[in-house]
């Protein structure tokens, strides 16, 4: 097992998921970049279907040889003004069924593995955790590592590597982070301590407070009554961050908090999405719900597709005909094809592209049990799932208007059919990607990261209507961690964290 390097080294762990660590991170990330240091994010494991590609450690750079990270590393990565390493999230999980994962490790799918067989497995993957984390620690300043829902879980602790399981080896100092809008954040923070052994007590140096809203005044006492029952020191109160909306989402928890939006006429252009089991890579809405003309509506299960949407978007999938099989079963493939009977537009991405052909088949199983299906028929493709998974950065254009696009790949499966001699993509390799209908209104391709692409997004939004266009939002991301990171600044010990980060070495 790798020895711990002694780089100064902080650890974000929580009281529950969802207390915002991911956030923290990243903005902790760019406040520390802003002082001149050296900075790299690590979460040593993941649980995600919101995945982008990252680089090897083998020296050669951001190129074809990819593998895949957590969605919220790779925006960590920016935070630090990085490019995203595969040793920045060593393991990652991606649900594909309610009890089964693909289990990726350090940026290549490794196995498939029920819940019960991952828990034998985690305790073998950390050297491979920590080897990771020495690799990256060697070219930082610090490092600051997220945990993943909460080291209480007592039942679960055998052969964890997310939270405690890593600090201990790793000689990691740790930081309890509680959300206070949710409520009982007090007996959060103080239980959460009570529930570690004595040995894990030793390494955490404090906690923070976070999503707090209203008149800091009414808590002044609250840190006070923690610091009381642990003896850990307060490092402060962050207010609730608004800026978050404006970075791209780590799971679909988001998209669940959501609010549907019924059907109101109006001028905006109206994107509707239906909420699927398996989604995955819903970061390609966020560009698009950053315009100011545009309004997406997470249709949930129960709903019907709104009637005046002007585009339905079927995003990727981590299990493509068990998603089909669900939105059937809402009725949703009736409102889709009333939809399309009534001019409107329908874009298909990755698993959603898959969706729209004629037929699916995956016949090894590879995300689900073998079976195949009748696909949508609204493009004429037909895919079959197996072989090797794609992963691979994407540059090009799109066919129709010449706009320059760039983003990634990562699917498995082959599509061929008639319908591809429509491509909707020309890429910069001399492939062509995906396949747009005879009369220009449905479409849909591989390449995830599309609307990020501001030509293309904005030119896709003026042949819909839409007037105007938002901040580049490459731009709009950066702009929003530079505000985080300010807020943190004004609101945390940031000293102190530093201070604490630098006592590991």
């Amino acid at each position: 097992m790798p020895a711990p390097t002694s780089t100064p080294a902080l650890m974000i762990q929580g009281t529950g998921s969802h207390v915002g660590k991911s956030l923290l991170v990243a903005g902790l990330c760019r406040a520390f970049v802003k002082r001149g240091l050296r900075v790299r994010p690590f979460k040593p494991q993941n649980m995600s279907n919101n995945a982008g590609l990252a680089a090897f450690a083998d020296g050669k750079g951001f190129g074809e040889n990819v593998g895949e990270i957590g969605r919220a590393q790779v925006l960590q990565a920016q935070a630090c003004n990085v490019a995203p390493s595969v040793d920045m999230n060593p393991v990652l999980l991606k649900p594909q069924g309610d009890r089964s994962a693909q289990v990726v490790v350090q940026g290549r799918v490794e196995a498939q593995a029920s819940a019960s067989d991952y828990r034998d497995l985690r305790a073998e993957l950390l050297p491979q955790v920590l080897e990771s984390f020495s690799r990256l620690s060697r070219d930082a300043d610090v490092v600051v590592v997220e945990g993943a829902g909460s080291p209480a879980e007592v039942n679960l602790r055998a052969g964890d590597i997310a939270n405690m399981g890593f600090a201990l080896p790793a000689r990691v100092p740790v930081v309890l982070a509680g959300d206070i809008d949710r409520g009982g954040v007090l007996a959060a923070l103080v239980g959460t301590w009570r529930l570690l052994t004595p040995e894990e007590r030793l390494l955490v140096g404090g906690f923070i407070v976070n999503k707090f809203r209203g008149d800091p005044a009414l808590f002044a006492d609250g840190p006070e009554v923690v610091t009381r029952e642990t003896g850990l020191r307060a490092f402060g109160t962050v207010p609730y961050l608004a800026e978050a909306a404006l970075l791209p989402a780590e799971d679909s928890v988001s998209l669940d908090s959501s609010v549907y939006c019924p059907p109101t006429g109006g001028t905006k252009i109206r994107i509707a999405v239906p909420r699927l089991p398996r989604l995955s890579n819903f970061d390609d809405l966020d560009p698009l719900k950053a315009e100011p003309g545009v309004e997406i509506v997470i249709v949930p299960p129960g709903k019907p597709l709104p009637r005046d949407a002007d585009v339905v978007l079927l995003p990727g999938s981590k299990a493509t005909l068990a998603d089909l099989g669900a939105l059937r079963a809402e009725g949703w493939d009736v409102d889709l094809a009333a939809h399309v009977r009534a001019g409107g537009a329908v874009v298909g991405l990755c698993g959603g592209f898959q969706m729209l052909g004629t037929r699916i088949e995956d016949p090894d199983g590879r995300e689900g049990p073998p079976a195949k299906a009748e696909g949508l028929g609204l493009l004429d493709i037909a895919t079959v799932i197996g072989g090797e998974k794609t992963l691979r950065p994407a540059r090009g254009r799109a066919v129709s208007g010449g706009e320059d696009i760039a983003g990634y790949e990562m699917h498995m499966g082959e599509t061929s059919g008639a319908g591809l001699a429509r491509p909707w993509l020309a890429l910069a390799d001399g492939r062509n990607d995906g396949a747009v209908s005879a009369n220009g209104r449905v479409m849909g391709g591989y390449v995830h990261g599309l609307f990020a692409s501001d030509a293309f997004r904005r030119a896709f939004l003026a042949r819909l209507g839409a007037r105007g266009a938002g901040e580049a939002f490459a731009a709009r991301v950066d702009s929003a961690l530079d505000a985080i990171a300010a807020k943190l600044e004004d609101s945390l010990d940031v000293d102190g964290l530093l201070a604490l980060a630098r006592s590991r070495s």
